[in-house]
């Protein structure tokens, strides 16, 4: 059973991505997307909705991710992250791309500093299982 089949169930997923748009992002972006992401896109391209008993979850679709963190100003302000999604409110979902091993951490939409960054997880599969049990 896949993470979005086990944590995702009340969630509208997308259709699949494809490689060649993943390799292409992350070479526009100089990223190394997680391994667990990238088989997420794979299979889902974005997700949003309620995720456990309290959560609501936005996961972008990678033909969004570019121009949703140029619109919220992070290759401006905070270009150590990169958003890929948020919580259908004021907090941004983030890589944090300043060592090797990227993070996921959550960050105010407003912020334009990256110290406002709360790490929340070392890897994607991890992070859903946080969210869906907030």
């Amino acid at each position: 059973m896949n993470i979005a089949e086990k944590y995702m169930t009340d969630m509208e997923l997308n259709e699949p991505s494809n490689p060649l748009e993943i390799n292409k992002t992350e070479d526009k972006l100089k990223i190394k997307f997680p391994e667990q992401y990238k088989k997420f896109l794979l299979s889902h391209n974005g997700a949003e909705g309620s995720i456990g008993e309290n959560s609501y979850l936005v996961i972008w679709s990678i033909e969004d991710i570019i121009s949703l963190n140029e619109e919220y100003g992070v290759f401006e302000f905070t270009p150590e992250i990169l958003y890929f999604g948020s919580d259908g409110g004021d907090m941004a979902y983030a890589f944090d791309r300043r060592n090797s091993a990227v993070k996921i951490v959550e960050i105010p939409f407003e912020s334009i500093s990256v110290n406002d960054a709360v790490t929340l997880s070392d890897d994607f599969d991890d992070f859903i299982k946080l969210i869906y049990n907030r």
